[in-house]
């Protein structure tokens, strides 16, 4: 009896110490290029929801006003409507976006359908500000950042100066916080038969690409387009899983978002996140070190390198499986309260 007593005991001890502590979150997103940002922002309000993730804070790189206003809407609809929210300030892709106009969507009464408290980009702090308020703030080597728009933001971080939060510049404060950078940008497989294709997160801003990849100081791993294009959402998971609340956002946005239907979307962005959160999951596999380069066009070549701080997501058929059912099961998911 004492002995099966001390394997439980041994058992539960080791469980509580092996249990991650939440990964702290930085989520930058060009919300309203692609349905994929909304639901890789749903991802993870669904892992913070499960204590996987402490999400800090959300800064748009989409330089429309409504991209904010969308995040906030996001953040209120799965129940953490107190999220920091920062917008790009002289960033890139100014129009409207697709389904980012929901946000002013009214229902008959005249109240909206997905509330939120931001309606403009331009009522939330510029988006560097944030951030380093944000890294000031947290742990040295604590944080984690899940990129998955343009490099504009973190370029103006690298630029940034001493301020009121932070007597570090850009770069010191950088590697003094930041854990790892986890990106969805660049290409580093064959794309249809081709090795040299131009991923649309960087050649958007390729002077802001650039500098980063030449000056980043920490850990960055690239998920490049190879891996979310086969990484797609089943169209019957969108209209078949959602459908426990009226108007669900992510539902509706991914019908106002893709081009023809019935549409199976590659998911590029919840790649990174999803490494981010769970790096020890299997669900990818790593490259070698080295370091990345971006040309004036916008093409990202890998040097191996073992001492260079890049790496690349790698996923074989058995893991592009597991990942399409973890997005399913984790996007699909009723938010709380729902």
């Amino acid at each position: 009896m004492k002995s099966t007593l001390l394997t439980f005991a041994t058992t539960f001890l080791l469980c509580a110490t092996i249990q991650a502590e939440p990964t702290k979150l930085i989520f930058d997103t060009d919300m309203g290029n692609d349905i994929d940002d909304a639901m890789a922002l749903a991802i993870i309000h669904q892992l913070e929801r499960r204590g996987a993730v402490d999400l800090l804070a959300v800064t748009s790189t989409k330089d429309h006003p409504l991209s904010a206003a969308f995040i906030d809407a996001v953040n209120t609809f799965y129940g953490n409507p107190d999220v920091p929210i920062g917008a790009v300030r002289g960033g890139v892709t100014p129009e409207k976006g697709r389904y980012n106009g929901l946000v002013e969507k009214k229902n008959d009464d005249g109240s909206f359908v997905y509330p939120c408290d931001v309606k403009s980009g331009n009522d939330v702090p510029d988006a560097v500000a944030l951030l380093r308020k944000t890294l000031a703030t947290q742990p040295d080597n604590s944080v984690k950042i899940a990129q998955v728009g343009f490099f504009t933001n973190l370029a103006q971080l690298l630029d940034s100066k001493p301020d009121e939060h932070s007597d570090l510049a850009g770069p010191e404060l950088i590697r003094e916080k930041v854990k790892e950078l986890v990106i969805m940008a660049g290409a580093f497989q064959t794309i249809r038969f081709g090795t040299q294709h131009l991923e649309y997160n960087v050649k958007k801003d390729v002077p802001s690409a650039q500098k980063f990849a030449d000056r980043w100081p920490t850990t960055v791993i690239w998920s490049g387009y190879e891996i979310g294009i086969t990484a797609t959402y089943p169209w019957q998971s969108i209209m078949e899983d959602f459908n426990y609340v009226d108007c669900h956002i992510i539902k509706e946005g991914y019908l106002d978002y893709v081009p023809e239907k019935p549409h199976d979307r590659p998911t590029w962005d919840l790649t990174a996140v999803l490494y981010a959160i769970y790096p020890d999951r299997a669900y990818f596999d790593l490259s070698p070190k080295g370091n990345v380069k971006v040309n004036d066009e916008g093409r990202t070549d890998f040097f191996p390198n073992e001492r260079g701080n890049d790496r690349y997501l790698i996923m074989n058929e058995i893991q592009t499986a597991r990942v399409r059912e973890a997005f399913v099961q984790l996007c699909s998911e009723p938010p709380r309260g729902k």
